[in-house]
């Protein structure tokens, strides 16, 4: 440990140890955390943390693990929009130093995703080093609303956090009321084609995929036993022949109509290819946080317009005022909904 940690930790460690001011939690791994009665300021593990946060109490988070980029700031309240980055504890590109994180001064620590042994030990190593309470909070989807109903809670909101976790239980109530008797059949079979060559996706059941199962969707990529995202084969797209694409990444989806691998794969030959916005996060995953309530309904109405005939620029909207806290102008729900239609065959 080096000495400005050291130093820094003795000065968090002061702040931490004053009496009457704490609570206990129990996080979704179920450890008992002790937090601060309140809690204003709070450092995100990852970035599907830093939307949660943003989501339910904007004005306690330190900063984006990433800063926002240009073209995703008109999607963010603008008093959000510029705070610093502060890199990430968790996931891929960790990056965060200790010593970084003991200098922002947060009340909490929270990570949203996983609840793992390997998150649990890396939470509990963070929180023996620095003093400073984590929370591990659960990112699989079927758990949204009682995320948001302990992460509200922790940090002062609970009826904030309520009222989130009520929307989310009238969609998934919806879904299952539309789409329930759908034979298995039936339904689409989707490949998510992830990066430049839409080559890496995730196995049926992975946290970036199980929004196309809720849905109503079939995942080609299905490996019983295994999860997680994987580099596929040309061979293996080929073979699995989806009848319907969703990506999330510009140039494959220019790519996708010309290039010879993909011509005779049934989603190309029917248009049946969306590109999924991505401001100022993915509906789809990058990152698998609760941006993926709207790519749920987005997702819902193309596998079946017929039995989800939502108005999507009005959901898109709606769905933004509440959860992202911005109320969208047309030109900035234009440029967000441009290619989300697919293309004629």
């Amino acid at each position: 440990m080096t000495r400005l940690l050291r130093s820094l930790l003795a000065v968090a460690l002061v702040g931490l140890a004053m009496p009457g001011e704490a609570r206990s939690v129990r996080d979704s791994a179920g450890r008992v955390v002790e937090i601060p009665d309140r809690v204003d300021r709070v450092f995100a593990a990852g970035p599907p943390a830093s939307i949660l946060v943003y989501a339910l109490k904007p004005a306690a988070l330190l900063g984006w693990p990433r800063a926002l980029r240009e073209y995703e700031k008109p999607y963010i309240a603008e008093p959000w929009r510029d705070l610093p980055e502060t890199g990430r504890l968790t996931g891929r590109g960790g990056d965060a130093n200790l010593e970084r994180v003991i200098a922002l001064g947060p009340d909490l620590i929270v990570d949203f995703g996983s609840v793992r042994d390997t998150y649990i030990d890396l939470a509990n190593r963070v929180q023996d080093q620095t003093g400073i309470p984590y929370v591990l909070v659960n990112g699989r989807f079927s758990e949204t609303a009682a995320s948001l109903r302990l992460l509200g809670a922790a940090l002062g909101v609970p009826d904030r956090g309520e009222a989130l976790a009520a929307d989310v239980e009238a969609t998934f109530a919806q879904l299952e009321a539309a789409l329930g008797a759908v034979p298995a059949e039936a339904r689409p079979r989707v490949y998510l084609a992830r990066g430049p060559d839409g080559l890496e996706t995730g196995l049926k059941g992975s946290i970036n995929t199980e929004i196309i199962e809720l849905a109503g969707g079939r995942n080609v990529a299905d490996a019983p036993g295994r999860y997680g995202l994987v580099r596929a084969s040309p061979e293996q797209v080929i073979v699995a022949d989806p009848d319907t694409i969703v990506t999330w990444d510009r140039t494959f989806y220019d790519r996708i109509w010309r290039e010879p691998l993909w011509q005779g794969i049934a989603a190309v030959r029917r248009g049946r290819v969306y590109l999924s916005p991505t401001a100022p996060f993915g509906w789809i995953d990058r990152p698998p946080s609760i941006n993926r309530m709207m790519g749920l309904k987005w997702l819902a109405g193309l596998f079946y317009p017929e039995l989800w005939p939502g108005d999507l620029r009005a959901e898109t909207r709606a769905f933004y005022r509440l959860w992202y806290h911005v109320d969208l102008g047309g030109s900035d729900l234009d440029r967000l909904l441009e290619w989300t239609k697919g293309r004629a065959p």
